[in-house]
């Protein structure tokens, strides 16, 4: 049996080490996640919040079919959705390591993070998913709900926009 299913049938049996155990195993993933998908470090954390509490609310009826991690990345994708629609602004994340140009750092990351921006809604969420939470491009198919071909296609299709949105910027 997978370490999750364990741990799920711990929790539901009531056993708090294994609700903090979850915990400490999903939350920085989902947090990142967030993060990507928000303007500020106080929306993501919010955010990551969020969906712990709406898998918790709801978790005695989960069944674990696959990774859990897709599940929790499904409550977290929606619940930014929600906060994107209420809020426009683009903040970066933290400032560059000693040694790097913090100035050329910055714009570059402000390039990127603009050029992911303008990307649609359909292909920001693979590339984000693919890219920057480092899952499988089935993974990404399974979070999403669509045919590994279509994420395919929606990473092609975004990298052939980035390079024209990027490239326009130099």
């Amino acid at each position: 049996m997978d370490a999750d299913f364990l741990l799920i049938h711990k929790m539901k049996n009531g056993d708090e080490e294994a609700i903090e155990v979850f915990v400490k195993k999903y939350y920085s993933t989902i947090r990142n996640y967030c993060r990507l998908h928000t303007y500020t470090d106080c929306d993501a954390e919010d955010i990551t919040q969020a969906t712990f509490e709406h898998f918790f609310r709801s978790f005695r009826s989960y069944h674990h079919l696959g990774k859990t991690a897709n599940y929790l990345y499904v409550i977290a994708r929606n619940l930014c959705r929600d906060s994107y629609k209420k809020k426009r602004d683009i903040v970066m994340e933290a400032l560059p390591d000693k040694g790097e140009n913090p100035i050329a750092v910055i714009e570059n990351k402000i390039d990127i993070e603009e050029s992911i921006k303008k990307l649609p809604e359909d292909l920001q969420e693979v590339v984000i998913l693919h890219y920057f939470q480092d899952l499988k491009l089935k993974e990404v198919a399974d979070i999403i709900g669509i045919g590994l071909p279509l994420v395919k296609y929606r990473i092609g299709k975004a990298k052939e926009l980035l390079s024209v949105y990027l490239g326009d910027k130099k």
